[in-house]
């Protein structure tokens, strides 16, 4: 066996791997660092979109239509109002809390699924409300 002194440099069969073993890790976390970066600099915070809540109630009345209230403002700038099969198939707009609309069903014993929909600032919708009711036919 050949003898090394602190002053002689080893020849290549003698090193150790060390130093490519760290040159290999400070490759990969400077690649994974960029890639992260990367994603928040590109824009992955402006992929998720706004959540819209606001408080809607539905509820069947006794001449047997469906009465749809804005109970609670949330974040929404207004709501739709939509139902299959009723004179609301087209959305109605309810423009702030407090404001109703009455839905009538066009034929009387068929279920209708009626959903209110919440939209925010950006045009972002959340359905916050949907209940399925038996309506009477209109009067």
């Amino acid at each position: 066996m050949k003898e090394i002194s602190l002053f002689d440099v080893p020849d290549a069969d003698e090193r150790g791997v060390s130093p490519v073993i760290g040159v290999i890790l400070m490759v990969a976390i400077t690649v994974i660092l960029a890639a992260v970066i990367a994603t928040f600099v590109l824009g992955f915070p402006d992929q998720v979109s706004e959540s819209v809540n606001a408080g809607a109630d539905i509820s069947k009345s006794s001449d047997g239509n469906a009465t749809v209230t804005w109970i609670s403002q949330g974040n929404a700038e207004y709501l739709n109002v939509t139902a299959k099969n009723t004179d609301a198939s087209n959305p109605v707009q309810l423009k702030q809390v407090g404001e109703s609309v009455k839905v009538t069903g066009n034929t009387a014993g068929v279920s209708t699924n009626i959903v209110v929909t919440a939209y925010g600032e950006s045009g972002t919708g959340t359905v916050v409300a949907q209940k399925e009711l038996v309506l009477n036919e209109s009067s």
